[in-house]
């Protein structure tokens, strides 16, 4: 069938499709074939230009909006992925931010020894709940005292508490400076979390590209959806049959 065979896919991934609602529904004939039409090959097209841009989960979302005549619905599941490419490049730059002051760390003394909530948050100027909220969300990971169980932060600590404040003053959300410790840690250093930064923002230009792609495919769909509705035959001939 030249509905699967134009994207690689076989003629049960596009029966699946269907039967997922992410392309509509086909008539079938008396003898129960399957009457695909180019309104189903418009919609294919978009749905897998959808799948790089957005994701699986949020493409289905927007498909089956779209095919239930819910443009309202479709839309914002596209805003909010926009929404998130735009908080995923934000992260990055709080994260090149970090390797630049990791590289270049501020001429501060860090302490021989492990220090406790109540001296690190004085060293800071933050109270005792601003650590133990930074805790909750990530961004520090203090050891306990065997005996007493008080949290102990040791230089690493004290060096993540420094970084998390200078990025908190510099405006970034918790969320976003967590994920740049968690870089920080699973690179095992700043050093070689430069090195992956290129890659990352490359893999966040490939989505973006891919949005607009997607958006295009999804306008044809769109025009094509409401030439249906207003009954332009031309949309509507069968292109292709199958079980």
């Amino acid at each position: 069938m030249d509905l699967a065979r134009e994207h690689g896919i076989s003629t049960q991934a596009v029966r699946n499709y269907e039967d997922a609602g992410v392309i509509p529904a086909a008539r079938r004939t008396p003898s129960g074939y399957r009457r695909y039409s180019a309104r189903h090959a418009i919609a294919l097209r978009a749905y897998l230009a959808l799948i790089p841009a957005h994701g699986y989960a949020t493409s289905g979302e927007i498909m089956r909006a779209v095919n239930a005549d819910d443009l309202d619905t479709a839309l914002r599941a596209i805003d909010r992925s926009h929404a998130q490419l735009l908080r995923d490049r934000e992260t990055l730059d709080a994260v090149e931010s970090a390797v630049g002051i990791l590289a270049n760390p501020p001429a501060t003394d860090r302490p021989d020894r492990p220090l406790t909530v109540g001296a690190l948050a004085h060293r800071l100027g933050v109270t005792p709940a601003t650590l133990r909220k930074w805790e909750r969300a990530g961004i520090l990971e203090p050891i306990r005292d065997r005996a007493t169980h008080h949290r102990l932060y040791g230089p690493e600590d004290v060096r993540d508490a420094d970084l998390a404040h200078l990025l908190r003053r510099g405006g970034y959300l918790l969320e976003q400076i967590a994920t740049v410790m968690r870089r920080v840690r699973d690179a095992d250093g700043p050093e070689a979390l430069a090195g992956s930064l290129e890659g990352w923002r490359a893999r966040l230009a490939a989505r973006g590209r891919a949005m607009l792609l997607a958006a295009a495919r999804l306008a044809d769909y769109l025009h094509v959806e409401d030439d249906e509705r207003r009954g332009d035959a031309a949309t509507t001939e069968p292109a292709r049959t199958t079980g």
